[in-house]
């Protein structure tokens, strides 16, 4: 998650080169969880815990459902399709709205209205009246919601924790939904397996309550003082320039936006291997999710632990993420595949924290909003492109093309961007094959001259 706070609520922030210099000095390990030390934050990470499990049950749920109905990858991949479209075509408008409002007045109505999204669903399927439409509709009125949801839940932890605390909170509440994606897909087998999906959807609408209670809970005296955005013309437009004028910004956008748009479709993948390729039940399925959140748990601690988001880092995990979906489609055993997940999983979100806590850090808090809005917009707003397209290649060639196209194409766009990170940080590839020395590393092309001529001098 991430953050929002006034201009004279925190220093400004600094903004780094694009490619950080190789001969920093290391950063200090930060607490894994220093960020829960503050109330306010302590009681919005234990509701979030509550309704990220729901909210796994019912993926989970939903995607198994159509599937039951369908019989249909591409239907799975439509779901999942509405469910971003709305980020995709109204997600800058999400962060106007963030920016303009009080986040906590905005997030208790739009937990309510998540919470009554599951209700709904869980009383067609429960009733016997479901039918895909009706998931499609539930879905886009999520995506709906979400699209200001999102932006706001994200600069509302800048406001709980401040800046010093901003970096670890950010791959805290990746923990926190990753903690509860070990529990919500496994809980959802074995309640699709026992008695249906309904029971998912219900349980789902339910753990909204948690939430709505933390946030009714906390401090206001506790939170950062924010200056609110005021109404005028042109908002989007000043988002839209302010990120396009800074590559430290601009480039790790559009890197998550090609993963977030083909590799990370494993509501697709995953239901075909499991239907398709291993002929398994529900209870695989969330089984595989399960592993997959493994990694991205590990991922996330990892994080917490780190005192710095550097480029390079972003870069090479996003490449070993690409690799390591390519050769997990292509496992020859069902346990090799499912071990697999585990590092695809943890470096799918090294990827997704790294580009998320470094945007943050070098975004003015005025524009948090609209800049987090934006990130989101083209990490899972890109979902309806790639998610229909993800779905029909598994459809015609089967799930294990359908997994290493989405490798591909995120293997393919991390060299780009790290090419053009290097380029804009002025630096090249050193390649050092003598012993006890790095074996690959950049260096900076102006230093690089200056020594040669120091040398010849």
């Amino acid at each position: 998650m991430s953050t929002g706070s006034g201009a004279d609520s925190a220093p400004a922030p600094h903004t780094p080169d694009p490619v950080e210099r190789t001969a920093q000095p290391p950063e200090p390990r930060a607490s894994m969880f220093s960020s829960l030390k503050i109330r306010n934050y302590r009681l919005f990470a234990t509701g979030q815990v509550v309704s990220n499990t729901g909210t796994w049950m019912q993926r989970i749920a939903q995607d198994w459902l159509v599937l039951t109905l369908t019989g249909s990858s591409t239907a799975v991949g439509i779901t999942t399709a509405l469910q971003f479209l709305p980020m995709l075509l109204f997600g800058l408008y999400g962060g106007v709205i963030a920016d303009r409002c009080n986040k906590r007045t905005l997030l208790l109505g739009t937990q309510a209205a998540m919470g009554l999204t599951g209700l709904a669903l869980a009383v067609l399927t429960l009733s016997g009246q479901v039918q895909v439409w009706h998931v499609y509709a539930t879905a886009f009125v999520l995506g709906l919601v979400t699209v200001v949801d999102n932006p706001a839940r994200q600069s509302f932890v800048h406001e709980m924790v401040g800046p010093d605390q901003l970096r670890n909170a950010v791959s805290l509440n990746s923990a926190n939904f990753q903690s509860a994606r070990l529990v919500g897909p496994a809980v959802a087998g074995v309640l699709i397996t026992a008695v249906g999906s309904g029971y998912a959807f219900l349980l789902n609408g339910l753990s909204f309550i948690a939430p709505i209670a933390a946030l009714l809970l906390m401090r206001n005296s506790e939170l950062l003082k924010v200056e609110r955005t005021q109404r005028g013309k042109g908002q989007l437009r000043e988002g839209l320039r302010y990120v396009a004028g800074r590559p430290e910004l601009i480039w790790p956008i559009v890197l998550v936006g090609f993963i977030g748009t083909f590799g990370f479709n494993f509501p697709i993948v995953l239901s075909a291997f499991a239907d398709d390729v291993y002929h398994a039940d529900a209870g695989t399925y969330g089984l595989l999710n399960t592993l997959m959140a493994v990694g991205s748990l590990i991922g996330a601690l990892l994080a917490a632990r780190r005192g710095s988001s550097r480029m390079r880092l972003l870069v090479a995990a996003a490449i070993l993420f690409g690799v390591l979906e390519i050769v997990t489609a292509f496992a020859p055993t069902f346990w090799l595949f499912a071990a697999l997940l585990v590092p695809v999983g943890m470096f799918g979100l090294t990827v997704n924290v790294t580009a998320n806590s470094s945007i943050q850090m070098t975004t003015d808090p005025a524009m948090r909003g609209r800049v987090m809005a934006l990130f989101m917009m083209v990490f899972t707003g890109g979902t309806p492109l790639g998610a229909p397209l993800i779905g029909w290649v598994t459809d015609t060639y089967g799930a294990r093309v359908g997994f290493a196209s989405g490798g591909v194409v995120a293997t393919l766009a991390a060299v780009g961007v790290g090419v053009m990170l290097a380029r804009v940080g002025g630096l090249r590839v050193k390649i050092d094959l003598r012993r006890g020395h790095p074996h690959v590393t950049f260096v900076q092309r102006e230093r690089e001259r200056e020594l040669a001529t120091a040398t010849a001098a």
